[in-house]
């Protein structure tokens, strides 16, 4: 007989769909907090726990499909349960405030922490064999002598990346302080914190995402220019189906 079912097998590859995150993780819960917290409609309560449903309903399915831990990603979850209880328990809004610059301040420490370690948030983030032919980049440097220079660069990227995380932290203390001012638990605290999330995407994922961006490009100059590579030797390319 032939075994078809196999325990030890791998989970499928995890493909980011940057769509599909906006959609459930700030669209939805957005519409669903500005338009359907009134007591005509869903009610402030039941309307901010089906909002948070969505993202934490995604993210619990990403972690649960993929079966890899992701410390970001729990993160993430984490943030959505505070919110809910700090909505649920009415508590001062300036909890809320505390925790949106918490999330990413904890992300931009563990940053600093990973570059007294072998293992730099670096590597995993964006220096890494699924983004970068590590392999290849790291013989190359070896010809040249460039390691220890090249690692110098690495912890510079490192401390590059944990400021964007630190940006994060301070502009979503700045947007939550600002826009959300009514009393949790109300419906206006939920237009408002639908109104927070919308206004998070431009004013906040944007601009990380392009200091990010920065970061990649620092990283590939001066892979280029330690080792020579040209960008298709540097970046990762499944060959497999040439």
């Amino acid at each position: 007989m032939t075994n078809t079912a196999s325990p030890t097998s791998k989970p499928p590859e995890h493909k980011p769909r940057p769509l599909i995150d906006l959609l459930i993780g700030i669209v939805i819960p957005s519409i669903i907090l500005m338009k359907f917290s009134g007591e005509a409609d869903l009610g402030a309560a039941t309307a901010l726990v089906v909002a948070l449903a969505f993202p934490l309903g995604w993210g619990l399915y990403e972690l649960i499909r993929y079966r890899k831990f992701n410390f970001i990603a729990l993160l993430g979850l984490v943030s959505v349960l505070l919110t809910g209880g700090i909505g649920l328990l009415e508590l001062d809004t300036q909890w809320l405030a505390v925790k949106e610059a918490a999330i990413p301040g904890i992300i931009g420490i563990a940053v600093l922490i990973s570059t007294q370690t072998r293992y730099p948030l670096i590597k995993t983030l964006l220096y890494n064999p699924k983004i970068m032919n590590v392999e290849k980049i790291g013989q190359k440097l070896d010809e040249q002598g460039s390691t220890k220079a090249f690692e110098a660069r690495l912890l510079k990227a490192t401390y590059l990346l944990g400021s964007t995380f630190f940006f994060s932290a301070a502009m979503n203390y700045v947007l939550a302080v600002w826009l959300v001012t009514s009393p949790a638990g109300s419906a206006a605290f939920n237009e408002e914190l639908g109104q927070m999330t919308l206004l998070s995407y431009p004013m906040i994922a944007i601009p990380s995402t392009l200091m990010m961006l920065g970061i990649f490009y620092y990283l590939w100059r001066t892979v280029h220019g330690m080792t020579g590579l040209a960008l298709e030797d540097i970046l990762h390319m499944d060959n497999s189906k040439k």
